[in-house]
């Protein structure tokens, strides 16, 4: 899996950002805001113009209706995670190059904020991977951004979700904020579980990165 380009995220420049982090490439950004406006504001109204040339393209009123419920229900579920406390989702798509193969893999990457009890951010690291089960290949660093806990947890979906019913492989980064009553979640996404290794050391590669402090002044 090539990864090896990366590219500053636009955080860098937006003065209301609470973290900053380079994202390699093969990431596409999907823009929260302007999927999940508001009706009858600029940035619905944007979306609609946006969506139009590819409705438009539609070679049957059927089909254009399909792609309708579907980008409704991506819709609902990315309002699901920004509930949830999701801030930055992007869909990944890299090549699966390890061992000759040529298969296009696929994940989604999000960042979420989670509220934590006051107490030292190496102790809420800690407690991350072990207050709930699952958790499993759990590594402790000490970097630039603080202490972090990155692990590993295997899902599958629910029988009666009508989800295919494949292994969801999921690396978590932990990274307590320096005010110590939240943290930051890292997660990748992905069913190509026999890529664990190459996707745990993508996220170890972004969390490198991440500082909680504007890292070059540009956004003060």
């Amino acid at each position: 899996m090539s990864s090896t380009a990366i590219t500053a995220h636009e955080s860098l420049h937006d003065p209301g950002a609470e973290l900053w982090f380079v994202e390699p490439a093969g990431f596409t950004t999907l823009p929260l805001e302007a999927l999940l406006a508001e009706p009858d504001t600029p940035e619905a109204d944007r979306l609609r113009a946006a969506a139009a040339p590819l409705l438009a393209t539609a070679p049957s009123e059927l089909i254009r209706q399909e792609f309708i419920t579907l980008f409704a229900s991506g819709q609902r579920m990315l309002g699901a995670l920004h509930e949830f406390g999701t801030v930055h989702c992007s869909v990944g798509l890299h090549r699966d190059d390890v061992g000759g193969g040529a298969q296009p893999l696929l994940s989604l990457f999000t960042i979420t904020w989670r509220d934590t009890a006051t107490a030292p951010r190496a102790a809420t690291a800690a407690r991350a991977v072990t207050a709930s089960g699952g958790h499993r290949h759990v590594e402790y660093l000490e970097l630039p951004c603080g202490p972090l806990t990155i692990s590993e947890v295997l899902r599958r979906p629910a029988a009666e979700s009508g989800l295919p019913q494949l292994p969801l492989l999921q690396i978590h980064a932990h990274l307590p904020h320096p005010d110590c009553k939240r943290m930051a979640v890292f997660t990748v996404s992905t069913v190509a579980v026999a890529r664990r290794e190459e996707y745990r050391a993508l996220v170890r590669g972004m969390v490198e990165t991440v500082r909680f402090e504007d890292p070059l002044g540009v956004a003060s």
